[in-house]
């Protein structure tokens, strides 16, 4: 009995796959060989960042702020988690370098209503121009002995007590309060969603939401994603992912300071913040 048209061609088919990826992987073995060790790898890597690089803009388009609900006078909010180290190059390590900020007690007090008051060291003058203002107290496990805590902020003057100091120093200190549960409505997670192929090609992926707790609603995710250009290359002491962060969408640069040379890892620190308070409005009153 004669086989179905559908069942015949199976085989025919499936020998034309084979005979043409025989014939791509002969020519790829002789563009090699013509070409020359240098030449080759210099193709290759070229090969590997437009890949990379088409695989970053696909993902571009399902990237940005979503904010479903924004909350207004807002006095404290509670991390969901907290930030304990910063990824320079480890390619395959899910702990969002694209949202990558200030860590421990340092992510803590960037939440602090008065830090940013103080210009700390990571956020040079002039390079962010993005009002930030804070909260009264947040809401934390201290991941250091893994307790909850209401922390608040407060400016300090050593001079006071030590007239070692000059009287213009002041630091930001946290106070601490242990409590048994959280009182804050509205919590702060971010999260890794990078893919493993993804960072086979050097794609870092990240959300960050903003939670109503008592509701369980996302009322704001931000989706983003970055990528290396140079594929991870170290040559010169370089950390990919802080180059990386150069490609980003959406992009860290402010608008104002795009085409002054401004780099996208000297506004991450912070960043956090900026997108949480475009959704839970800082409660008003005076710094």
């Amino acid at each position: 009995m004669p086989m179905p048209p559908e069942t015949s061609k199976r085989p025919l088919v499936a020998q034309r796959w084979k005979r043409q990826a025989l014939v791509s992987a002969a020519l790829l073995t002789l563009l090699g060989s013509c070409m020359g060790p240098s030449a080759w790898h210099n193709w290759k890597a070229k090969q590997q960042r437009e890949r990379a690089y088409a695989m970053w803009q696909e993902r571009c388009k399902k990237s940005g702020e979503f904010i479903h609900k924004t909350v207004e006078n807002v006095e404290g909010v509670y991390l969901v988690n907290v930030r304990t180290t910063t990824n320079f190059g480890e390619q395959f390590e899910l702990d969002d370098p694209y949202g990558h900020d200030s860590t421990d007690e340092r992510y803590i007090q960037n939440f602090l209503r008065g830090y940013h008051h103080q210009r700390p060291r990571e956020t040079p003058p002039g390079r962010d121009e993005t009002p930030r203002i804070g909260y009264d107290f947040v809401e934390a496990f201290d991941p250091t002995d893994g307790k909850l805590y209401r922390f608040k902020g407060r400016v300090d003057q050593p001079w006071l007590r030590d007239k070692s100091y000059g009287e213009w120093v002041r630091e930001f200190v946290l106070d601490r309060t242990a409590i048994t549960q959280r009182t804050a409505r509205y919590g702060v997670k971010f999260e890794d969603i990078s893919t493993h192929e993804e960072r086979e090609h050097w794609i870092a992926g990240s959300s960050l939401k903003v939670i109503d707790l008592q509701t369980q609603e996302v009322i704001a995710e931000r989706i983003g994603y970055m990528v290396d250009w140079a594929q991870g290359n170290r040559s010169g002491r370089r950390s990919p992912w802080l180059f990386a962060a150069d490609n980003a969408c959406p992009s860290f640069v402010p608008p104002h300071l795009v085409n002054q040379g401004s780099y996208g890892s000297q506004s991450q620190a912070g960043q956090t913040l900026v997108f949480t308070e475009k959704v839970l409005k800082p409660s008003h009153r005076e710094q």
